[in-house]
């Protein structure tokens, strides 16, 4: 039997999809990339550390956009000033 491409059970809404490399999402494995080209124990780390950063992230609904905006809100506080400094 011959292989149909694309496959038969594809769909195009399938496209929304988010890329996976095995279980973790796409945008997470490229650290391991850049340990492939550059093979040492602290590129290991570093690519493992960053792998599950960014797999915590996707876990809880961040983007990495969306993950400093809420950091730099966070780390500013709700208090807003609304007449700067400079001009007292």
């Amino acid at each position: 039997m011959a292989m149909q491409y694309p496959p038969a059970n594809a769909h195009w809404r399938d496209s929304a999809r988010p890329s996976k490399f095995f279980i973790f999402d796409a945008k997470a494995a490229f650290p391991l990339l850049l340990f492939l080209v550059h093979i040492t124990l602290w590129t290991f780390i570093i690519a493992i550390l960053a792998m599950l950063f960014f797999t915590f992230l996707n876990r809880y609904g961040f983007s990495v956009d969306v993950f400093f905006r809420w950091l730099r809100s966070f780390l500013a506080g709700h208090r807003k000033v609304a007449i700067p400094w400079w001009s007292n």
